[in-house]
């Protein structure tokens, strides 16, 4: 079984930071490309950013400039560094993951979600 943990969000002023992670854990035997989207009230599930196993990040345009994805691969760890926040951020946060475990099955996983609020 594999589980996709996120923390790190919470509620941040405008032009203020926040570092999301999400951590990867159970029987795992390889990642590959995990991913950050987020979900406003009211919106449809938004692709942010992705990372593939040897580190090749790729953006969204609302978000490319602003955040920054990264990844500790002996951690099992991906992280969203996010800067320049605007109140339009505000959403839940998920990460995505296609994850091969040790009996052989790759599929994609989602992690429960973090809240982001931006706001003064």
């Amino acid at each position: 079984q594999v589980q996709l943990v996120e923390s790190g969000g919470g509620l941040v002023q405008p032009g203020g930071s926040l570092r999301l992670s999400c951590a990867a854990s159970g029987t795992i035997f390889r990642i590959n490309v995990m991913d950050w989207y987020r979900q406003a009230p009211g919106g449809q599930r938004e692709f942010l950013a992705s990372i593939t196993s040897d580190g090749m990040p790729n953006y969204s345009d609302p978000v490319r400039g602003r955040f920054t994805i990264s990844r500790d691969n002996a951690k099992n760890t991906v992280f969203l560094q996010m800067s320049s926040l605007k109140p339009e951020d505000t959403a839940v946060y998920y990460c995505h993951a296609y994850i091969t475990v040790v009996a052989g099955t790759r599929r994609a996983y989602w992690g429960q979600g973090t809240q982001v609020t931006v706001s003064s």
